[in-house]
């Protein structure tokens, strides 16, 4: 064969090679099966079952390498503090009830029966053992827009404890939350508001911050219902944070003084709400 001959069939197989890809692609987007043979393209009836949208090249181009999902944001960074929050900041008269130590089956219900009746929403910073047997109150703490804090596992003096103690006390503690609650706390409190820098920096690296209290209702003693009142409206301020409890003894009088002291602050004006968290 000549070389000329050579060179035209050459061209001549080219063509057809061109042709019969452009006909396939017509046909994917007429929804037909096309078939390339040696001797050309055969197009057959569509096969039975749904058919696929054609889709154009340029869109596989467009599809991330990694995945189809949205990029992952960058974790947000919470600073180490060193000294807890003692106030919160809002407009106006905002005020933050807070409860330690539970939940506790006796009184945490009343607690939130007396918050749902009127409509506010408060702070609970519970301990990882109390958890363990009042899960169902924490899902009704998340239901209900209450906000979940850490108040460590068993309740002990921190700053006598190891670093690897404290986390331990602290991590278990958002396990269990996450798990009850379904989001981590992003607040954490130190029992007897015990404080030192290794609480700050590993509270940091579970991603809370430190939350402390401005007026301290001293429920505890069980000093009567009139005078853990008075000392809620007394020290009722912009800003400021009440410490009270719902478990940890006999709470019977706490939960009497928050029927009482609740309605006074909102016909005072005080918006009772809780804190939202700034990231660094």
């Amino acid at each position: 064969m000549k070389k000329d001959q050579l060179l035209t069939r050459l061209l001549t197989r080219r063509r057809a090679l061109i042709a019969a890809t452009g006909a396939v692609g017509a046909a994917a987007t007429a929804g037909v099966i096309t078939t390339v043979t040696r001797d050309g393209p055969v197009t057959s009836a569509p096969a039975a079952g749904p058919q696929a949208r054609p889709v154009k090249s340029s869109a596989y181009r467009l599809q991330p390498v990694t995945g189809y999902g949205p990029p992952r944001a960058a974790p947000r960074r919470t600073l180490v503090r060193r000294e807890a929050q003692l106030k919160v900041s809002g407009r106006g008269r905002t005020m933050v009830l807070t409860f330690d130590d539970g939940p506790d089956p006796r009184f945490t219900p009343d607690v939130l029966d007396t918050l749902a009746e009127y409509d506010v929403r408060a702070m609970f910073f519970v301990c990882g053992e109390m958890v363990a047997g009042g899960r169902k109150l924490l899902a009704r703490m998340a239901d209900e827009g209450h906000v979940v804090g850490n108040h460590t596992w068993s309740h002990p003096l921190l700053t006598r404890l190891t670093r690897r103690r404290i986390r331990s006390e602290m991590e278990r503690t958002s396990d269990v939350i996450e798990d009850a609650y379904g989001e981590r706390p992003e607040w954490f409190r130190a029992p007897y508001g015990a404080w030192n820098r290794a609480v700050f920096q590993i509270g940091a690296e579970l991603g809370m911050e430190p939350l402390g209290w401005t007026v301290d209702t001293l429920d505890w003693t069980t000093p009567g219902v009139r005078t853990i009142a008075n000392r809620v409206e007394r020290g009722a301020a912009p800003g400021v944070v009440v410490l009270s409890h719902d478990a940890g003894g006999d709470r019977s009088q706490s939960v009497r003084a928050l029927r009482r002291y609740l309605p006074e602050l909102l016909d005072s004006g005080y918006h009772v709400t809780v804190p939202r968290r700034h990231y660094a």
